[in-house]
């Protein structure tokens, strides 16, 4: 997988990691968008997964997915013991988590306030 940037001012950027689950390597990927795209330009960025600060992204602010598929076993308990599915409820997802890459900040030269910091479900050091 090559992951590649050209600006104006012709500075190349790229990096390469191998691709092994279902054809995407996903921390591998977030790791070389990081590693040639981000960094070196000092740009904060944010998603929704826990994985990708994990990766090395600045921060993530989603829903707890693990918790969702395990929540995800009451609905399948109820169908098998012979709910119809139209009759179940929608719900929608009750915990969100926040999780802080330091590292990162610390790489693209971003102070993080303590405030944040003290709200986040997890700091990566």
């Amino acid at each position: 997988l090559q992951v590649s940037c050209s600006t104006t001012s012709s500075a190349r950027f790229s990096a390469s990691r191998t691709a092994v689950w279902s054809g995407i390597d996903c921390a591998g990927l977030v790791q070389a968008i990081h590693t040639a795209l981000m960094s070196p330009r000092r740009i904060a960025s944010i998603a929704a997964f826990r994985e990708y600060a994990e990766a090395g992204g600045l921060m993530s602010y989603g829903t707890d997915v693990a918790y969702q598929f395990r929540h995800a076993a009451t609905y399948v308990d109820k169908i098998m013991r012979g709910a119809k599915p139209g009759d179940l409820p929608v719900e929608q997802p009750a915990r969100f988590e926040l999780v802080v890459n330091r590292k990162t900040a610390t790489a693209i030269a971003l102070a993080i306030p303590q405030e944040l910091l003290l709200r986040a479900d997890r700091v990566i050091e």
